[in-house]
């Protein structure tokens, strides 16, 4: 009775082979690997509007506006040189100014990438339930608005190396597509705590903690030669740790002799790309396999 009742008198088909015909499918499908990313490719310019929002949005309440931008990891500097430059004495580092601000600000990037992405999703549930659409738009554009919010820090960074006096060579060049492979991470690093965000309410309780270790960790606010003290093996997994690489990449790029780990510059390069690749293609299959799931629940 049952399997005659789900099958159409007039064609004999059943009501799967009727919406296989007709082209239905079931509401909130994950679509292929493929299909997805062209749909994605396609709200692009929603990505980049919704970006843009969010960050004229996060200034709007405040007097000096998106002054901020600059003001925020500035002021992040002059504390931490007045800890570990005046303090602490510091005095090893060449330029050791400008080597603060470089890594203050490459890791500010992230920082601040990930912290937006992880409410992402968690933090958009009307909009995710109200509209269809793929969701890892949302944190794609948490990625761009910091990756503008960094555009703005590099032309303060660059004053400050300049100031302090840094020349300026053709290795500047070399910037770029350092930040590009360290876009490409935080974005696949954004998808991968955007979906974790969407299931565990708590994380971005955890996170701050987090990334304040992994601050620690990456030769932010001290010379990287400290970590050649630690055990052989240490100082490997230090060697590979993507946010190091990518602030000794910015170092090597705009200062003159910033001090390097013992690996050579073709490594730094090797690893910086290796991390893009494999945090952006891992973290957006991780985020794809979970599409149907956002706003349910």
């Amino acid at each position: 009775m049952a399997d005659t009742a789900l099958v159409d008198p007039e064609t004999g088909l059943t009501q799967a082979q009727l919406a296989a015909r007709h082209g239905l499918r079931v509401a909130g499908e994950r679509p292929t690997l493929a299909e997805y990313s062209r749909r994605l490719l396609s709200y692009r310019h929603f990505i980049a509007a919704y970006a843009n929002a969010k960050l004229v949005a996060s200034y709007s309440n405040a007097k000096l506006g998106q002054i901020w931008q600059v003001l925020t990891p500035l002021t992040n500097a002059a504390v931490y040189y007045l800890i570990f430059g005046v303090v602490l004495a510091q005095n090893s580092i060449p330029n050791f100014i400008a080597y603060l601000t470089t890594g203050l600000f490459i890791f500010n990037f992230t920082q601040s990438a990930v912290l937006a992405g992880t409410q992402s999703i968690s933090g958009n549930l009307g909009l995710i339930r109200a509209l269809h659409f793929p969701r890892a738009s949302l944190p794609l554009a948490a990625t761009l608005t910091q990756f503008q919010q960094l555009l703005a820090s590099m032309i303060v960074l660059v004053g400050i190396v300049l100031v302090t006096g840094e020349p300026i060579t053709l290795k500047w060049l070399m910037v770029v597509p350092a930040l590009l492979f360290q876009a490409v991470f935080n974005a696949g690093i954004v998808l991968l705590v955007a979906r974790m965000g969407a299931k565990a309410s708590d994380l971005k309780q955890v996170m701050p903690f987090i990334l304040r270790t992994w601050m620690y960790g990456s030769g932010v606010l001290y010379s990287v030669s400290l970590f050649e003290r630690l055990p052989g093996w240490a100082t490997t997994v230090v060697q590979f740790n993507p946010m190091l690489v990518y602030i000794e990449l910015a170092r090597y790029s705009l200062l003159e002799q910033p001090p390097l780990l013992n690996e050579s510059l073709a490594q730094l390069w090797l690893v910086g790309a290796a991390w893009a690749v494999l945090a952006g293609v891992g973290g957006f299959i991780y985020f794809w396999r979970g599409e149907q799931e956002y706003g349910r629940g």
